[in-house]
């Protein structure tokens, strides 16, 4: 996946951990909502992700109204609050 310049004045992290409902959550500076299920990448693009092992363990996106980089953490422990199908 192509990697983008990151401009450290404009990044944000966001624990999954932290959130409640399905998901989706404000950009930390413009409001916008983001939603994992927008896969037009109008409203954010995806920069980079990285994995552990076989595992998501964080996304980097983009917001694409603002342009804040957001940093997306908290996969494993959003894993492990997952009911067993």
């Amino acid at each position: 996946m192509k990697k983008a310049a990151v401009n450290k004045d404009n990044l944000q992290t966001l624990d999954l951990a932290t959130l409640d409902g399905e998901g989706s959550f404000p950009c930390p500076t413009c409001g916008t909502l983001i939603s994992p299920d927008d896969e037009s990448e109008e409203v954010y693009q995806i920069i980079d992700t990285k994995m552990a092992g076989d595992e998501l363990a964080e996304l980097v996106i983009c917001c694409g109204t603002c342009k804040t980089i957001i940093r997306i953490t908290g996969f494993q422990q959003l894993l492990t609050r997952l009911p067993n199908e």
